[in-house]
């Protein structure tokens, strides 16, 4: 049976395949330890679960607006007024399965053949491959380590076409951790703006944030940016409710329209149960989250220091999210039992095989010099698998 050309071209998540692969060693009794995964080791909140198992007793059970309750949607226009003084009507929001979904269905009704999408890079597994399965272009914008990983807006302008329909924008940044203050996003916005192409404004990771820094929506250097721009975000990561599966959209009302006749022609509604869940989540207190986000802050202070204390290897200090993004490029060229270490795959193999940890390449996030570790575990699994990363590589001395 002939797959279309367009499962031919789709790549596999390489966060999913190196998780699985670490779970399939687990299994055979293999001690790994896991640095893959982007999720939150924390639970999801107690409050929350609570609000799910009185939704079940409660018989909400059943189909629900394709594009959510309206309960959910006013919870989270009131986190986004209360949190940013963002304004947005119930026609402005639609809930998806996952933000991930939320960026599908918004490529799928904005993307036409031959239109460019500017995505930076490191970038996310996801962002390139639902462009090219809307048909469009991926228009990788490469940023730098020494600039802080962060968009030089004279590269942006120098990137934009006639055929640019949007850029994409994730801060805090999966991989990086890297982010932008106002000063810094206005400087990239108004670029943006005075092309006339849409923003996508990934903010997934919002709240985890370290030193003090605060998080500007895009949407709300303006009123115009605002009608520019769909904001897009969720439970997962801030909530520890990955497995929930529920992320939104908000913006502009024809956009948010059209994703929800494909929603409503491909999945339909997200989960009931988990729509009330969030409810929960978007409405209640916040302070667990910010314990959890200190206790991320200081597993990475831990994991920074460690890293950059092994010869060969770089690390930027991450300003959010719960990833570092090390440079072993150092280790190229290096050979073990007849192997040479050539690019993040080889160096990735490596460490699973002889250190028995498993990270994600880098080439997955678009800087083949890098890997990606995820410190969203447990303390007692960082020090262990740094202490085992930096004996595999002691070996090359």
């Amino acid at each position: 049976m002939k797959l279309s050309t367009r499962a031919r071209r789709l790549k596999p998540s390489a966060t999913l395949t190196i998780t699985a692969k670490a779970k399939e060693l687990k299994s055979q009794g293999v001690d790994v330890i896991g640095f893959g995964a982007g999720e939150p080791d924390f639970d999801s909140p107690d409050h929350v679960k609570e609000y799910a198992i009185k939704a079940i007793r409660d018989g909400l059970t059943k189909y629900t607006a394709v594009g959510g309750i309206d309960e959910l949607k006013d919870s989270i226009i009131g986190r986004l007024r209360e949190d940013h003084g963002l304004v947005y009507e119930r026609s402005e929001i639609i809930v998806s399965i996952g933000a991930k979904h939320s960026l599908y269905n918004l490529t799928q009704v904005l993307v036409d053949s031959r239109d460019e999408v500017i995505v930076p890079a490191p970038y996310w597994v996801s962002y390139p491959e639902q462009i090219t399965l809307a048909e469009g272009t991926p228009i990788i914008l490469e940023t730098s380590e020494e600039n802080g990983f962060k968009i030089d807006p004279v590269e942006l302008k120098k990137h934009i076409t006639p055929s640019t329909k949007a850029l994409i924008l994730n801060y805090p940044s999966n991989p990086t951790g890297a982010t932008y203050n106002e000063q810094e996003l206005r400087a990239i916005v108004q670029v943006a703006m005075d092309a006339g192409i849409v923003i996508i404004s990934d903010e997934i990771y919002e709240k985890i944030l370290y030193n003090g820094l605060k998080h500007t929506p895009v949407a709300a250097l303006g009123e115009d940016i605002k009608k520019a721009t769909i904001l897009v975000n969720g439970v997962s990561k801030t909530y520890s409710m990955t497995g929930w599966r529920i992320g939104y959209a908000a913006g502009d009302k024809e956009v948010i329209s059209a994703m929800s006749k494909l929603q409503g022609q491909s999945t339909s509604n997200p989960t009931s149960i988990s729509q009330w869940a969030a409810v929960a989540a978007f409405s209640g207190p916040h302070d667990e989250i910010v314990r959890r986000t200190g206790e991320f802050e200081e597993r990475k202070n831990y994991i920074v220091q460690r890293l950059n204390t092994i010869p060969g290897i770089s690390c930027f200090s991450p300003q959010g999210a719960f990833y570092v993004f090390p440079n072993v490029s150092g280790y190229y060229g290096k050979e073990y039992d007849g192997k040479m270490i050539k690019d993040s795959l080889d160096f990735t193999e490596y460490i699973l095989v002889e250190a028995k940890v498993a990270v994600v390449p880098g080439v997955a996030f678009g800087s083949d010099d890098h890997v990606r570790i995820s410190y969203a575990t447990s303390m007692e699994d960082i020090v262990k698998g740094m202490d085992r990363v930096e004996e595999a590589l002691s070996r090359f001395d």
